[in-house]
């Protein structure tokens, strides 16, 4: 555990610091994750485990992209996920590329499905490293300091039925 122990009730940031001491020298990780794991511990009053395991990863410029999924896409929960890109050879140095995919999905039975249009507005959101009005954010590493590392796309982009938190 390169950047912390996690606590024991989540065991999140040790899964992904595990991943990270797998990748070689120029890799990149990209995982789906629940949703607590980008935002919990921060604006907590003291420390928090995972607030600063995720302060390393984005202190040492190695977070790349935090993608917001839609809900009721997994068999397991019908809570959202994300995909987190932890890249250790980062083109973009001192960014953080967040995406808000929430609405991006087509309602099925028994669950939601991504869209094509979706997948592409993500692939292309991160390909061309581009902020698009209500759905993509680009932020600085200054601006993960100011929010308490809370890296929740849905902090930072608002989408149409959505009040931004800020």
């Amino acid at each position: 555990f390169l950047f912390g122990m996690p606590p024991n009730n989540t065991a999140d940031w040790g899964w992904i610091q595990h991943m990270y001491a797998s990748l070689k020298d120029k890799g990149k990780l990209v995982v789906v994750i629940d949703t607590g794991t980008v935002s919990r511990g921060s604006g907590k009053q003291g420390t928090d485990k995972e607030k600063e395991i995720r302060k390393e990863f984005v202190d040492s410029d190695l977070l790349e992209a935090v993608v917001l999924l839609p809900e009721n896409l997994f068999y397991n929960t019908i809570a959202p996920g994300n995909i987190i890109v932890i890249n250790k050879n980062k083109k973009r140095r001192g960014e953080i590329l967040l995406v808000n995919a929430s609405k991006e999905y087509l309602k099925q039975r028994p669950k939601n499905y991504l869209t094509e249009e979706g997948i592409s507005k993500i692939l292309d959101a991160h390909e061309f490293w581009k902020e698009v009005e209500g759905f993509s954010k680009i932020i600085s590493m200054q601006e993960a300091v100011e929010n308490d590392y809370n890296l929740s796309p849905s902090r930072y982009v608002a989408t149409d039925s959505m009040s931004e938190y800020r």
